[in-house]
């Protein structure tokens, strides 16, 4: 006992983390706050503890590597002693996490902790959440297995849709035109580095705050906020009827949290890790790549809305709905803190979660829109192969074998998830119709590295076929122009 308390003391006098320890833990807070209603802040502190352990752990063995990353995942999964049950541990302490941080926020906003002078929390707050999406999003594309590529590919369809930086936006995520190698390097990047680092600060930040302007009381009705006077009115409440932390409100937030830790060890045990599935592939389209289930809600808007409405959606509802929240405390930082008297709070928070239940429902019935019922078994039109070249007729076949047609339809036969091809070459140059098979673009994935070159020239040559009679191809005035000169 002496040698320890010598080396505590070693530590002590030059650390001098005794004083900081005893304030945190001794700090008062009203009576009422010690409910099953504020456990929800510290079990997502606790979940983030599990996913930074089991992710340092994982990243032993993952290799971030577009050939490398779906074996090291079935090595985990079939060869390493328990490697299955730490990327379920890993894979459901994400869900946890995102579902236990979203009922915080809800349970901040219907309890007005968002008020004077807790606006920079509540600010702090949205960023955790959003980045906590981002750490899920980044996470199912690090699987690297055939939902987790095309749902990237959907991805950066929405990212490309923002206007004048969507180009940019795109080749920040992708590492280039393409999904490959460098994507998944970027991915890897964020999800164990930039997200997590960003995550620790503003975890720090927002703990220190709570503990700097206290846990918020129990909402109370005829409480009012008032900025001039509400600071010195909860000290006199803590004073009066609080106690300290520790030990009087610890023990429901341990309880809560050892209870959360324990169900994501049971859902692991249970029903094992996420995928992966198959191996990722662009030439196989006959998949529906749902998401994980905090981004199924928006997978199930996009299959149900019309296309004219999916790019407004996109960029004006998150943005509309961050802005509203960010604002939410200037707008609303004053009077009743209750949900008994404050109507408008309690039909919004039952409004985002029907809504959220409700897509996400639907997101098990919905198809990935446009459905792709086409067969890429039924042969080209012969009139489309009327009077071709061997190289041309040669690109029919590569369109047929790649597939193309499950996306694209060719004489009112095929998919329709893409443009239909009959007069795409009056829309589409020599030059564009290169870049867009090799790089792909919108819905369209990048096949660069499933054709050889020879097959993207047959391709292209068969697709320049592809105009009205009578109507001639387009052309690249500015190149004629150069030639001219």
């Amino acid at each position: 006992m002496r040698l320890f308390s010598r080396v505590g003391q070693w530590f002590e006098q030059r650390l001098q983390l005794a004083a900081p320890i005893r304030e945190a833990s001794g700090h008062r807070v009203p009576r009422n706050t010690a409910s099953w209603w504020y456990v929800f802040g510290s079990a997502a502190l606790i979940v983030f503890c599990l996913q930074l352990v089991t992710g340092i752990l994982l990243a032993l063995t993952y290799v971030p590597s577009a050939g490398e990353a779906w074996n090291s995942l079935q090595a985990l999964n079939h060869d390493i002693t328990l490697g299955w049950f730490i990327r379920a541990l890993h894979g459901w302490g994400s869900n946890f996490m995102v579902a236990i941080v979203l009922i915080h926020m809800m349970q901040v906003l219907l309890f007005g902790a968002y008020k004077f002078p807790r606006e920079l929390t509540w600010i702090i707050g949205i960023f955790l959440l959003l980045m906590t999406l981002g750490m899920a999003f980044s996470g199912q594309v690090l699987r690297f297995d055939q939902d987790a590529y095309w749902g990237l590919g959907i991805g950066a369809s929405i990212a490309s849709r923002v206007p004048i930086a969507g180009p940019a936006i795109v080749k920040l995520m992708l590492g280039g035109p393409i999904i490959a190698g460098a994507t998944l390097s970027r991915f890897f990047a964020m999800h164990v580095f930039v997200i997590p680092g960003l995550l620790i600060g503003f975890v720090c930040l927002h703990v220190l705050m709570v503990f700097k302007l206290g846990i918020n009381e129990w909402p109370m009705p005829g409480r009012i906020v008032k900025r001039a006077t509400y600071i010195n009115e909860y000290h006199e409440l803590t004073e009066k009827e609080g106690a300290p932390f520790v030990p009087y409100a610890i023990w429901k937030d341990m309880f809560f949290a050892a209870f959360i830790l324990l169900a994501v060890a049971a859902c692991a045990a249970w029903f094992g890790p996420f995928g992966p599935s198959g191996k990722p592939d662009p030439t196989i389209i006959q998949t529906v790549p749902k998401p994980d289930y905090f981004f199924l809600w928006l997978y199930a808007l996009l299959s149900l809305l019309p296309p004219s409405m999916e790019t407004p959606a996109l960029l004006i509802g998150p943005v509309v709905v961050i802005l509203g929240l960010l604002l939410l405390p200037f707008l609303s930082g004053e009077g009743e803190k209750s949900w008994k008297r404050r109507p408008i709070a309690v039909l919004t928070v039952m409004l985002i979660a029907v809504t959220l239940a409700t897509f996400t429902h639907l997101a098990e019935y919905a198809p990935w829109s446009p459905q792709m019922s086409a067969w890429s078994g039924a042969p080209v039109p012969t009139h489309f192969l009327h009077a071709t070249t061997a190289l041309e007729r040669q690109g029919a076949l590569v369109f047929q074998v790649k597939q193309c047609r499950n996306c694209h339809s060719l004489g009112d036969s095929g998919g329709q998830r893409g443009p239909a091809l009959d007069g795409v070459a009056v829309r589409l140059t020599q030059d564009q119709l290169i870049r867009q098979v090799i790089q792909g673009g919108g819905n369209m994935p990048a096949y660069g590295k499933n054709l050889s070159p020879a097959e993207t020239t047959a391709l292209v040559a068969f697709l320049k076929t592809l105009h009205p009679a009578g109507q001639p191809p387009a052309r690249d005035a500015a190149r004629e122009f150069a030639l001219g000169q």
